[in-house]
């Protein structure tokens, strides 16, 4: 087998040209783009244009058109998730795209007709097709890309996000800025883009249903707290989703001050304020896709606590760099012409840099450690929590406000809040400082050469026969696994030494009855958690592994001038293994 370097990993660019990933990535992008093309359309026509629909106050429309998008991942993302993992698809996607095309053209009417109840209606129906969408468009990846794929593909499914979320919301400016024409304009755009992603999904190669027998419960509530119950059965998917929701929340908190932000506080025009959500959407759009060359390919935890730390720090530093006097009506070039500025805009961008950090792993680890049966209505029941986060998150910051929170004084309290949810998540999940010290640690001091290890399972059990080990070489090789194995050492490397702390961060046992031990863990844990490293003397004993579980030996060179570090595992039959 080919020797390959430690940041050797798949092309991910290289899946935008793969028919398993392209023209889903294509349909999913349009979707988003067209779900903020209409809002945002819809949002703008509400803010200058409500007198000439309605008598109702601008700010409560505003707020409804929100709520009304939002409402039906609350009341369907249990049914969508069901339907997801009953039925193949590439048919699903289809299906859900035809219905947006239906969507587009009473959106339509709405523009041409000025009528806001069409409109608002409409926008419910959009949030209904992005509920339908949501549990397809995170368990088909799964489908179509290995484990180590899964960090590159879900990188580029952000930063395509955040991107479409962008440009819909840039082009919806453009387009209703036309005055009479903008209602024709807005209208025209949103059909031919449903119509492109209804185009783009006919390309998507069919993806078997995990659960065709799946008898549909469509009693919302009570499949609702059972796809809440998926979530919890697993620790590890739990604390994922937790995190991705505080993301949702904390993202929604940031960006919905952003034009008070950039107009009250910075005194900016429109175009200010555009370029400040630009600067993070691409920092976003940056931060995910570096995500993968800095994982390695591999989904690596320990960029979670570096997003959180960033997350909170340029939050706060946004706040420091807010100036205290605001000019009056600048615009774009002007805002871009004052140095201050810049600080705010790099904050900006590197804010969202780390969120790409933060929320890609969770998305990987959250697909990786679901059970392919019920992984739609994990992600479904994900989608619920994210939806609660961000209505609490309005609600809260609402509530900041009217007490007479500052805007820089809430973006200072999100920035803590979010120090307080990493905390309590890292404290509940150790393995996710341990994986950020090993990331920020071992790979900083050595350049790994891996040999073998692409022949370790994704999945399911396996073990490992590892020599006697210094607290490096244990280091090395926890950073280069794809996923937390059980070790089991001899009981005197938990005593003392500089083995001692990490070992107990990775909660090694003491292995006594080594063959029994290495069985009783395998049948016990989740496929996740089925690697199983022996250290030490059971190593070198090379006790045989359960039948059929595949066994590695491990090999480790190491130069410490050239700070090269080689690690082999060399497959073992099952007589190998025995003897």
């Amino acid at each position: 087998m080919p020797r390959q370097d430690q940041n050797a990993r798949p092309d991910q660019f290289a899946l935008l040209t793969q028919r398993r990933f392209a023209p889903f990535f294509g349909t999913q992008f349009l979707g988003a783009f067209n779900d903020n093309l209409f809002k945002n359309s819809v949002v703008i026509l509400i803010t200058f244009h409500a007198a000439t629909m309605t008598t109702m106050n601008p700010g409560v429309l505003v707020n409804l058109a929100g709520a009304l998008f939002i409402l039906p991942y609350l009341l369907f993302s249990a049914l969508a998730g069901q339907i997801a993992d009953k039925y193949e698809k590439g048919a699903l996607i289809r299906l859900i795209k035809a219905f947006e095309v239906l969507i587009a053209l009473f959106a339509a009417y709405g523009f041409v007709a000025h009528s806001l109840s069409a409109l608002l209606a409409c926008l419910f129906q959009f949030g209904l097709h992005s509920t339908l969408f949501g549990p397809v468009k995170y368990s088909i990846l799964p489908q179509h890309l290995s484990d180590r794929e899964l960090v590159g593909g879900n990188a580029l499914v952000e930063t395509g996000t955040f991107l479409a979320i962008l440009v819909g919301t840039i082009l919806a400016g453009v387009l209703v800025g036309h005055g009479e024409a903008g209602a024709w304009l807005s209208a025209a755009g949103v059909i031919a883009v449903a119509l492109v992603g209804l185009g783009t999904s006919a390309f998507i190669p069919h993806s078997p249903p995990p659960a065709p027998a799946l008898a549909v419960n469509w009693n919302i509530a009570t499949e609702t707290w059972r796809n809440l119950r998926f979530i919890n059965a697993s620790r590890p998917v739990f604390l994922a989703v937790l995190g991705i929701s505080w993301f949702w929340a904390y993202g929604a908190l940031l960006l919905s001050q952003i034009p008070a932000f950039g107009h009250v506080v910075l005194g900016g025009t429109a175009g200010a304020v555009t370029v400040l959500l630009a600067a993070f959407s691409v920092g976003v759009g940056a931060g995910s896709l570096a995500c993968e060359k800095l994982c390695g390919g591999r989904i690596e935890l320990g960029l979670v606590p570096l997003g959180a730390i960033g997350l909170s720090l340029f939050a706060l530093d946004l706040a420091l760099a807010t100036p205290p006097v605001a000019a009056t009506g600048m615009t774009s070039g002007e805002f871009l012409a004052s140095a201050s500025s810049w600080r705010m805009l790099i904050d900006l961008a590197l804010l969202g840099a780390f969120g790409g950090f933060y929320c890609v792993p969770l998305y990987a680890l959250l697909q990786s450690r679901s059970e392919p049966g019920h992984q739609a209505r994990v992600i479904a029941g994900n989608n619920i929590w994210n939806a609660l986060f961000m209505v609490l998150s309005a609600l809260v910051a609402a509530g900041f406000l009217s007490a007479g929170l500052t805007i820089r004084q809430l973006i200072v309290t999100g920035a803590l809040m979010n120090a307080a949810v990493a905390v309590y998540i890292f404290a509940s999940m150790p393995e996710f400082p341990v994986r950020f010290l090993l990331w920020l640690g071992i790979r900083s001091r050595w350049r790994f050469e891996l040999e073998g290890f692409d022949a370790l399972p994704e999945r399911g059990p396996g073990i490992i026969y590892a020599p006697t080990l210094t607290g490096d070489e244990i280091a090395a090789m926890l950073a280069a696994l794809p996923r937390p194995p059980r070790m089991l050492v001899p009981a005197a490397w938990l005593g003392a030494g500089a083995r001692r702390a990490l070992l107990r961060a990775c909660g090694a046992q003491a292995a006594r009855d080594t063959r029994a031990d290495a069985a009783r863990i395998i049948e016990g844990s989740t496929p996740a958690r089925q690697l199983v490293m022996l250290c030490g003397a059971a190593a070198a004993n090379q006790i045989a592994a359960p039948a059929g579980v595949p066994a590695f030996a491990l090999a480790i060179d190491h130069d410490p001038r050239a700070r090269r570090m080689q690690l082999e595992l060399q497959p073992l039959t099952a007589a190998a293994a025995a003897n």
